[in-house]
């Protein structure tokens, strides 16, 4: 991908103020990090909608504030619901020279023949993995072949990612990331459930008369 920059401006208005420089289309954002303090930036909002739109959570972005680059990533987008425009960012400033730890989003490519062929189901277990590297080698995204998945029952385990070795994946190297799977049948278990409720006999009636409870049939104390 392309680097992406986006260009921005120290801001001194806060609070509720926030809200009359987003009528005048610009975009309230903060970025922070380990070596920084926050610092509260403004950008056009139409601009850096449009490049925002096309970086995920693992994806290196340079801000530049007022002549000074910060390489980051995007932490947090708050959004109007109402309008669907972004209303607040969050970038997380990082080193280039320091590993960082962070989720990446995987995606599932390809074609299941057991999916195709057996009218299998794809379950994902996980759609995000959490990986150790250095900033300059953060993957946007993480590949998952599924085309090895040929039978029911077949499943993908972490272990069996093909990533740079310049990247660490964390957690346990054996859990599945997808299986496909089938739809059990639940038609028949259930009629024949209803079958032996309408079999059984049903509850004798009662009736009231006087205060006191009788069967049906039997004749009430007077």
């Amino acid at each position: 991908m392309e680097k992406v920059v986006l260009n921005a401006t120290k801001r001194d208005v806060t609070g509720k103020q926030v809200n009359a420089l987003r009528r005048e289309g610009k975009l309230p954002a903060v970025i922070y990090g380990r070596h920084l303090e926050p610092i509260s930036i403004a950008l056009e909002a139409h601009g850096a909608g449009l490049a925002l739109a096309k970086v995920t959570a693992s994806s290196l972005v340079t801000v530049n504030v007022d002549g000074a680059e910060y390489p980051a990533l995007v932490r947090e987008r708050q959004r109007d619901y109402i309008k669907g425009t972004l209303s607040h960012v969050d970038f997380l400033a990082v080193d280039m020279n320091e590993k960082i730890r962070t989720s990446v989003g995987l995606a599932f490519v390809g074609v299941s023949p057991a999916v195709k062929d057996y009218n299998g189901i794809l379950v994902h277990n996980l759609e995000r993995l959490e990986v150790e590297c250095f900033p300059g080698d953060l993957p946007e995204r993480i590949e998952v072949d599924i085309t090895v998945l040929k039978q029911i029952g077949d499943l993908v385990r972490v272990r069996e990612l093909t990533v740079s070795d310049k990247i660490r994946i964390l957690g346990d190297p054996e859990e599945t990331i997808a299986v496909v799977t089938i739809i059990k049948e639940e038609a028949a278990p259930v009629a024949a459930e209803a079958e032996a409720v309408a079999a059984e006999p049903a509850a004798p009636e009662l009736s009231v008369e006087r205060g006191k409870k009788t069967e049906e049939g039997e004749e009430a104390e007077k």
